[in-house]
């Protein structure tokens, strides 16, 4: 079920996804707090729709005002223990890597999820994008429910 939020004008765009973080500094007394800051903070976002006819309406925070769309929580593409890796069970993250420079470090550190959390699995997408993992993890990509 999608949900009506305002975005920067600039980001709205079909397609891009975002995580909620929540009320910046900025908002303190918007008169469109209310229709803004209507997301879960923390969540994983993508923008499904545009409202072409809706105002374009000023901010303090985005240079060219802010536009309603809707929004959908999507799905997290994380890596996990391969063995725990099947379409419909339940998983979490291995654990934290300091290895930034790694391909897949934003699969194992994944924006939108908790490591202390276990999410169901929406797919099994296949072997992650780097070769070797430097923690000798046997990891699988998948998307994990986020809702």
């Amino acid at each position: 079920m999608s949900t009506v939020t305002l975005i920067g004008d600039r980001l709205a765009e079909v397609g891009r996804e975002f995580v909620y973080r929540g009320e910046a500094d900025g908002c303190a007394g918007c008169p469109y707090r209310s229709q803004c800051l209507n997301l879960e903070e923390g969540r994983r976002y993508r923008i499904t729709d545009i409202r072409e006819n809706a105002q374009l309406l000023d901010c303090a925070l985005h240079d060219t005002g802010v536009r309603a769309v809707e929004v959908e929580p999507t799905p997290v593409p994380a890596n996990i223990a391969s063995r725990g890796a099947y379409a419909g069970s339940k998983a979490s993250l291995e654990g934290g890597c300091p290895h930034t420079e790694c391909p897949s470090h934003e699969y194992c550190v994944p924006e939108g999820v908790d490591f202390e959390t276990e999410y169901r699995i929406v797919s099994v997408e296949g072997e992650p994008p780097h070769d070797h993992c430097l923690l000798d993890r046997d990891l699988t990509l998948v998307k994990l429910a986020n809702d």
